[in-house]
């Protein structure tokens, strides 16, 4: 690949061109190269950010090609900004041998050759049934980047112990689900007074802090790092600023929708607000925003969850939990900037850098060198989230019908163009 020059965008505040050769970062700068036969491609005027990477994204194939596609999902990602997905195991098959892990990733290069990119989470145990270990082994060399045992978190810490010793010896990262399923059982919302009011069976906060301290304890005692998925409430990120005042290793994520909703939106019963952990507090919602800042959350990552219309559309108690969240997640955090919430360096920490860094993906840091993985972003396009502008075939989010700013206009992966809306 020759020279390509993507002009007028604007990167940390200055407008300029951003250089591009072989696919690597050359240079952001103001004035034009000597190179004729450079390709200029227009930014118009667009915010040039890096790839997004999403830790935690369920792309349903195999075994449920009805809510969601391999190849769907990934359309999906392109046009939300996100370069790089960790897809998780809970399939069918479950991704606990090398035969589903390949057929992911096969997947991936027959409809998005050139990116984005699925890097599958193979299950922690056979089946995700908390019994026996999966062959991590077999897993990691088939091409999982990390493991998870995803919403049926492991209940016994002997095997849970062994899980992340093995999973640290090959330098992999375990993900856990924080959830004690003995006092969540049944549940279906926060426990609290709207939970009482609806006459629906609570999931109370302690069912997550639980299993946050036990992971704590366990990554402090191994000195091992343990990942903490979806963190929904104060109490855990009270949990997490005290292991990491400690040096403890462990790092911790959270998602747009435990930053924009709380509790009050299931009134009515809205199956579309239906996820676990459920929706919190307001001051749980206040706590989080505060956690982005102060770096007791790491990363962000949509827990992109897509479900068929029809299985939203039934008692609240009966829907199946979950938000599908890659063609929204970017425009709901850039409320945040607006707001003054989050800086947009900020926002390219916890949504690009720092995954990257956790789970040892390759990030763009607009460093000489770096891949030539970005996304040009009107920061003022205004649109109206509908079915027909979701790529995702999971129509299923609290944002349906709302007008949200800010969207991506081109993706480019490796130097070259996967997704326009110009």
């Amino acid at each position: 690949m020759g020279l390509m020059i993507i002009k007028n965008v604007i990167l940390n505040d200055k407008t300029g061109m951003l250089l591009v050769e072989n696919g690597k970062i050359v240079d952001f700068r103001q004035e034009s190269p000597e190179d004729s036969s450079a390709e200029v491609y227009d930014g118009r005027e667009c915010h040039v950010l890096p790839s997004l990477i999403d830790a935690h994204v369920h792309l349903r194939e195999p075994g449920f090609e009805y809510k969601e596609t391999i190849k769907s999902g990934l359309e999906a990602a392109a046009g939300g900004g996100f370069g790089q997905v960790m897809a998780m195991a809970n399939t069918s098959p479950v991704n606990d041998s090398a035969s589903v892990t390949e057929f992911m990733l096969a997947r991936n290069m027959e409809s998005h050759p050139a990116g984005p990119f699925v890097h599958p989470v193979g299950a922690l145990t056979r089946n995700l049934e908390g019994r026996q270990l999966s062959p991590l082994t077999e897993l990691k060399e088939a091409g999982c980047r990390a493991f998870s045992n995803d919403g049926l978190p492991v209940k016994d810490n002997e095997l849970f112990r062994r899980a992340v010793e093995y999973a640290s010896d090959l330098g992999m990262v375990v993900i856990d689900h924080c959830e004690d399923t003995y006092l969540a059982a049944d549940g279906v919302m926060n426990e609290g007074r709207i939970s009482s009011y609806l006459g629906l069976k609570g999931i109370p906060s302690v069912a997550e802090t639980l299993q946050v301290a036990r992971d704590i304890l366990m990554a402090a005692y191994l000195d091992t790092p343990i990942h903490l998925a979806h963190i929904s409430c104060e109490e855990s990120l009270e949990l997490i600023a005290w292991a990491k005042e400690k040096s403890i290793p462990v790092t911790a994520e959270t998602c747009p929708h435990y930053l924009f909703w709380d509790e009050e939106i299931i009134q009515g019963y809205n199956t579309m607000a239906k996820v676990n952990p459920p929706l919190r507090r307001k001051k749980d919602v206040l706590a989080m925003r505060n956690a982005l800042k102060n770096g007791v959350i790491d990363i962000i990552a949509t827990d992109h969850a897509p479900h068929a219309d029809f299985e939203k559309e039934v008692p609240f108690a009966q829907a199946p939990n979950g938000i599908s969240g890659l063609d929204t997640a970017l425009s709901l955090c850039l409320y945040l900037v607006r707001r003054g919430v989050l800086e947009l360096d900020d926002l390219n920490w916890l949504m690009s850098i720092s995954p990257g860094r956790i789970f040892n993906l390759p990030v763009n840091t607009f460093q000489k060198g770096d891949p030539a993985d970005f996304i040009l972003v009107d920061m003022e396009y205004e649109w109206q989230v509908t079915p027909e502008e979701m790529l995702s075939m999971g129509k299923n989010t609290p944002c349906m019908g709302m007008e949200l700013m800010g969207r991506v206009m081109a993706h480019f992966m490796g130097g070259k163009e996967i997704f326009s809306r110009f």
